[in-house]
């Protein structure tokens, strides 16, 4: 077999492989004897069947076999002796195969690039931390009091916070247009469950009243058929239902399980700051990306950053199919992009630029995870599994069932449990100081100050 390197381009290798017929020939030869011991022929003995009818009967299938293993083998086997850890899946291309011939292959692998992870120690990060109030807690516990709100049916005129149960038929310039329909719907008025002015406008109604109601769709309507156009409602209102006053004490408490209010208000604390430490990791974990962003740089592999780029514009795609519009044709790089205000081109170039963070992000964060001998154990993965499968409730064999069947979907879960934990190893070396800070703050998109957004890896 001769391995001869043609291209050695940053990331890039090529090599030419010549793997010599006599190789190929034996492995035939092989595969025949091992054929001739199992399949027996009509008018020959089991073992005793001749080798050329075999060959004439499965000699091509044979070929193609044999062609797959010496081609695996022998890639694995380049790339260890050369001490190459691939990027992808090597790409593989045939320039010669026939019976009494040499094998020709060419295969081309991006590589991953060499890193060294920077001084963790020297980086220097901020906690944010919004602690639950008392005006926290007491908005909480409203909430609760709301959602466990009973409504009775009344003969007054509709408020907001009241319930009307309605019929609705709606038409554009006279024309009834799908989804437009409606009976019995309950619209508690002033939640902002509908078109924007349509609540207001059923404010005052009364059981047994009609009411056309004129509205604009928003320009951005989900469907793109509606968005922005006038349309006309002709509202039929069955019922005015009204909630009863709902104290916030003992009694509340039991309505969801609890002992008393004390232990409610423990409940909504907990839940409060529960959220609020999910928060506060976000952020820190993104000034961390931001910062390894910035102390590390070195040469990825194009076509890691290829995919990524692909995943992000597809998203691109779908977001904009959602809002009605679409992407320009891909030729048309000076078309503006929904309504970003971006060319095409430099939409692209922006994502492209977004893609090429992550991969570095991503091998990095995988680079101190394998120096570090940094796992996830089959408890952690078997806990994310079961976190999957009550989503799913009456489905949860089901789904378990399936991550135990699909490595792939399970890896799935492992990779970001695996990047949680590496993130951990990072900040315990870090300085890591809190800092106070209102809920306002906390929650505060990072480019609300005006500064550009970075993105996440």
């Amino acid at each position: 077999m001769q391995v001869t390197q043609i291209n050695a381009d940053g990331l890039k290798r090529e090599y030419k492989v010549v793997v010599p017929s006599t190789d190929l020939a034996s492995k035939i030869a092989g595969k025949l004897d091992m054929l001739r011991q199992r399949v027996q022929l009509p008018g020959f003995r089991p073992g005793r069947a001749p080798i050329p009818l075999l060959k004439k009967q499965y000699g091509k299938a044979l070929m193609g076999e044999v062609l797959e293993e010496t081609v695996n083998d022998v890639s694995q086997k380049t790339l260890a002796d050369n001490a190459l850890r691939p990027a992808l899946q090597p790409r593989i291309e045939v320039q010669k195969f026939d019976e009494g011939t040499d094998l020709e292959f060419t295969m081309a692998v991006e590589v991953l690039p060499e890193i060294e992870p920077g001084d963790f120690s020297a980086l220097n990060l901020e906690r944010l931390v919004a602690e639950a109030s008392e005006e926290d807690i007491a908005r909480a516990l409203e909430n609760v009091a709301k959602q466990s709100r009973q409504f009775d049916q009344v003969d007054a005129a509709a408020e907001k916070g009241d319930i009307a149960v309605i019929d609705f038929a709606g038409s554009i310039d006279g024309t009834a247009f799908d989804g437009g329909t409606g009976t019995d719907m309950s619209v508690e008025l002033g939640s902002g469950q509908l078109i924007p002015g349509f609540e207001d406008q059923l404010v005052g109604a009364k059981a047994g009243e009609k009411r056309t109601v004129q509205v604009k769709f928003p320009t951005e309507y989900q469907a793109a058929n509606l968005a922005g156009k006038d349309a006309s409602f002709d509202v039929a209102v069955k019922q005015v239902r009204r909630a009863k006053p709902v104290a916030i004490d003992d009694e509340l408490a039991k309505t969801v399980g609890l002992e008393g209010l004390d232990k409610l208000k423990e409940a909504v604390s907990g839940q409060i700051g529960r959220e609020r430490a999910q928060y506060s990791r976000s952020r820190l974990k993104r000034a961390l990306l931001d910062q390894l962003a910035g102390q590390h740089s070195f040469a990825v592999p194009p076509g890691m950053v290829d995919m990524e780029f692909e995943s992000i514009w597809a998203e691109v795609g779908r977001d904009l199919e959602r809002r009605g519009q679409k992407l320009p044709p891909p030729e048309d790089n000076a078309a503006t992009v929904g309504d970003t205000g971006k060319t095409q081109g430099a939409l692209r170039e922006e994502y492209r630029g977004i893609a090429e963070r992550r991969v570095r992000l991503g091998l990095l964060l995988a680079e101190v995870g394998r120096r570090n001998n940094i796992q996830v154990s089959q408890d952690e993965l078997q806990r994310a599994m079961m976190e999957q499968a009550r989503q799913f409730p009456g489905s949860e064999r089901k789904v378990f069932d399936f991550f135990q069947k699909n490595p792939n979907m399970a890896a799935q879960l492992r990779a970001p449990i695996l990047e949680d934990k590496v993130v951990d190893f990072i900040l315990e070396r870090a300085t890591v100081t809190e800092r106070k800070v209102s809920v306002e703050e906390l929650l505060k998109l990072p480019d609300d100050d005006g500064e550009p957004a970075k993105p996440a890896a």
